[in-house]
């Protein structure tokens, strides 16, 4: 079984739209891009056309990570989706730098005077002015249903969105600049559009490789939630708090004070109320490990 029948649809429904929707954007501002006389909005079609790889990704990581545990992965598959992650942080990455690459060497033909592109035609403008507002429209649909499934994969899509967006901005700018006489505005921009969708990406490797790596949630949770333990009925005092990343999800590692002269069985009893409460209260939280200490 693959996570719940709401959770089958929802993933679907979020699919659908990113893969319908990229491609038919991809085309639309590829041929705006062509006809156009625009390079600013053809390296913005291959970034937009890259997000239906990102999708298609995020929901191949998402479909796994849903899965119960089974005898070869008694802890889960959660992390299928951070693997799915750092994929989609390559495909960014490796999509920036080609267009960086080929906004540097149009840069560099118009100011050595051997470009022969012509200024950009109105059609590039309001290709770049409809996919800001198409992708931005993207982004807040897919962030809204990657928080409620509390996926990182669809998370990293939706910022794939918002990056294409923004990437979307300065296209519109390199092109109005353009078509206004500063021509190296345009490949400047594919650049600025470049080191954009860099940056997202590095983000993207490095919380998909703290997933992946047991790195602690941090302090401040760990604080928050040696707080939560300590008001708990039964417990006088909380040894230790240890988190780990696993996946999208938390482990925690707890070790808790109680009366030393209880029995095990009521020991156990209080202990066993503490992993309930937590588990009831942190939906992200997948296993707890008690271990109680005689106070």
């Amino acid at each position: 079984m693959t996570g719940t029948s709401d959770e089958k649809k929802m993933i679907s429904k979020v699919t659908g739209v990113g893969v319908f929707g990229n491609i038919a954007l991809s085309l639309f501002k590829l041929l705006a891009g062509i006809f156009g006389n625009s390079s600013a909005m053809i390296s913005d079609a291959v970034h937009s056309l890259s997000d239906v790889f990102a999708t298609a990704i995020a929901f191949a990581g998402v479909k796994v990570s849903k899965r119960n545990a089974d005898s070869g992965h008694p802890y889960g598959h959660e992390r299928f989706e951070s693997l799915a992650t750092m994929l989609l942080g390559v495909v960014l990455l490796v999509t920036g730098v080609g267009i960086g690459i080929g906004g540097v060497e149009s840069a560099t033909e118009i100011l050595n005077g051997t470009s022969t592109v012509k200024a950009p035609e109105t059609i590039a403008l309001l290709a770049a002015a409809f996919s800001i507002i198409t992708k931005e429209a993207m982004f807040w649909y897919t962030r809204h249903y990657a928080k409620i499934l509390m996926s990182d994969a669809f998370m990293a899509d939706a910022w794939h969105h918002r990056s294409d967006a923004i990437s979307s901005v300065a296209a519109l700018i390199g092109i109005a600049g353009s078509m206004l006489g500063v021509p190296v505005l345009e490949p400047a921009a594919s650049v600025i559009i470049a080191f954009f969708i860099a940056g997202v990406a590095v983000g993207l490797l490095k919380d998909s490789l703290n997933q992946l790596l047991d790195v602690s949630v941090g302090l401040e949770f760990e604080d928050e939630l040696r707080e939560f333990v300590s008001n708990q009925r039964g417990i006088e005092g909380v040894d230790m708090v240890r988190s780990r990343r696993f996946g999208n999800r938390i482990c925690i590692d707890l070790e808790v004070r109680v009366n030393g002269q209880l029995t095990l069985e009521d020991a156990h009893a209080y202990a066993e109320n503490v992993r309930l409460a937590i588990l009831e209260s942190y939906p992200m939280i997948k296993f707890v490990t008690v271990h109680e200490n005689p106070a």
